[in-house]
């Protein structure tokens, strides 16, 4: 490490300086785009440190993140997938790795069993992570199922992620990934992160976002409503009278019975109902 790096702390972590000393490059299949803006990072951990005891970070890359979680004295559970890392991370942190402030786990995102990592850990507690492009809906699919659990959950994803996130009903944005979330949690775009904070710089803008659990859920995610999202959004220029025929093997008839008793017209597109109007139909259905 040469004299500039001692002086400056920042500099001797920042991701650009860790890859030169371990030899490493982003693995773009892994989707790797590595967070390497100081400032960003101070601000993001700030807003998953807020209030918080613990987190399970989704993942750690170079640790650019989880270094100042730790620094808030926040106790953390880091899922990397990529190998290579790993042993990174436990000599960059080896002093929280045996003090258990600390514990790194080698697994995939998309499958970690994260109600088992969310209960081991201390209240209150905070899901966070620079999602990968190509994990960003899987992961958050499986968010809401996760808010009891939960604290909060803070993210950086894309910026059309972002805002397919917080869209309202009517807008182009909105789909089912905004009304599954939304059903659960109330949803804040926090800050725009621009692409020059990433190394590699990716072609598009990314945001933060901040989903807070809702006291009383819109609504379970039960087979009604799941089926009546998916069958509103998969043909959007349907109306709900085409769209949602045969689900649950209902006849038209009953189908216009149901929607009446829930305040719905099936004239209208999916994309303009709101996610209480989803889950009025949802439980029509199920009674």
């Amino acid at each position: 490490m040469n004299d500039s790096h001692a002086r400056d702390p920042s500099k001797a972590h920042s991701q650009k300086a860790l890859m030169e000393r371990y030899g490493l490059r982003p693995k773009r299949h892994f989707g790797q785009n590595f967070l390497n803006d100081s400032a960003i990072l101070s601000k993001l951990s700030q807003h998953i440190a807020e209030g918080a005891a613990s987190t399970v970070e989704i993942g750690a890359g170079l640790g650019a993140l989880t270094r100042p979680l730790l620094e808030h004295g926040l106790k953390v559970t880091a899922i990397e997938r990529d190998r290579d890392l790993i042993p990174v991370l436990h000599r960059e942190f080896e002093s929280e790795v045996n003090s258990a402030q600390l514990t790194l786990l080698e697994a995939d995102a998309k499958t970690a069993d994260y109600p088992a990592l969310l209960a081991a850990l201390p209240a209150p507690r905070v899901l966070a992570g620079n999602l990968p492009y190509q994990l960003t809906g899987p992961l958050l699919r499986l968010v809401p199922h996760l808010a009891p659990l939960l604290a909060r959950a803070v993210f950086l994803v894309q910026l059309e992620v972002a805002d397919r996130l917080a869209a309202q009903a009517g807008s182009r944005e909105y789909g089912a990934l905004s009304v599954f979330t939304q059903a659960a949690f109330t949803v804040r775009r926090a800050f725009v992160v621009r692409s020059g904070a990433f190394l590699p710089q990716p072609q598009v803008d990314s945001a933060v976002v901040l989903l807070t659990p809702l006291e009383q859920p819109v609504s379970r995610e039960t087979p009604a409503f799941v089926a009546l999202i998916h069958a509103a959004f998969q043909q959007r220029r349907k109306t709900l009278r085409n769209a949602w025929r045969g689900v649950r093997d209902l006849s038209a008839d009953e189908l216009s019975q149901h929607a009446q008793s829930a305040g719905i017209d099936l004239g209208a597109r999916g994309e303009t109902l709101t996610v209480e109007q989803f889950a009025r139909m949802a439980q029509a259905i199920s009674l």
